[in-house]
């Protein structure tokens, strides 16, 4: 099978080569493109995610031998979620290389925070089928870099922590709501509040609303422990 132009610049910028290019090119279809006689990346997607997870696992563990469970699970979550994932689907232009229907490419589908994620754990997925274990796992510690080694010892999701604080203080959970959205459909802006029952509160402005809930958590976290 021949590649097309974006797909062996993708290869370059990932720094590996296909043996078997059949497993790139399901890597980076999405369902919206699917056919009967094209599969998506539905299913590397969720071979990719277990196999982040070990590498992931391995890596920390290594580099601290006498951490806890308790300080490594909060770590782990930074690394592979998705939006981490995305983040390393960015540096490699991932979404440029993306087979995406008619709709998502007009919804901006290359820049989509989850669609990213979703390819880029495709991807490893495809790398770990093509060569094997020990290659996926150098593949994704050079492509995931210093964020291992930087990756903050209490890495936790600021709205899990924003809710713990509220819950060790007799509150109900924190409320999120998305004080304005702003741009065209497929570029969105959102603001988002997030609100105690005790009246404190944050807003956040990001192209997610999920990142944008993620900000104003951090946001308030810090306040209320300033």
């Amino acid at each position: 099978m021949k590649l097309s132009s974006e797909l062996k610049a993708l290869q370059a910028r990932m720094g590996y080569e296909f043996s078997r290019p059949e497993l790139l090119v399901r890597a980076v279809t999405h369902s919206s493109m699917s056919s009967p006689t094209r599969d998506d990346n539905q299913r590397l997607e969720f071979l990719g995610d277990r196999v982040l997870g070990l590498v992931m696992a391995e890596a920390l563990l290594a580099q601290d031998r006498k951490a806890t469970e308790g300080q490594l699970a909060p770590r782990f979550n930074a690394l592979v979620r998705k939006e981490a994932c995305a983040d390393v689907a960015v540096q490699i232009s991932l979404g440029d290389a993306l087979k995406l229907g008619r709709s998502e490419m007009l919804s901006g589908g290359r820049r989509k925070q989850a669609l990213l994620g979703d390819a880029m754990e495709a991807v490893i997925a495809a790398v770990y089928l093509d060569a094997g274990f020990e290659t996926a796992k150098d593949l994704v510690i050079r492509l995931w870099g210093d964020r291992v080694h930087k990756v903050e010892d209490d890495a936790r999701d600021p709205k899990t922590s924003l809710q713990e604080w509220a819950q060790a203080r007799g509150q109900k959970p924190p409320n999120y709501e998305v004080v304005s959205r702003s741009g065209p459909d497929h570029a969105p802006v959102f603001t988002v509040a997030a609100k105690l029952e005790s009246g404190e509160a944050a807003e956040a402005t990001d192209n997610s609303k999920r990142k944008a809930e993620q900000a104003a958590a951090k946001a308030l976290m810090a306040r209320l422990e300033s």
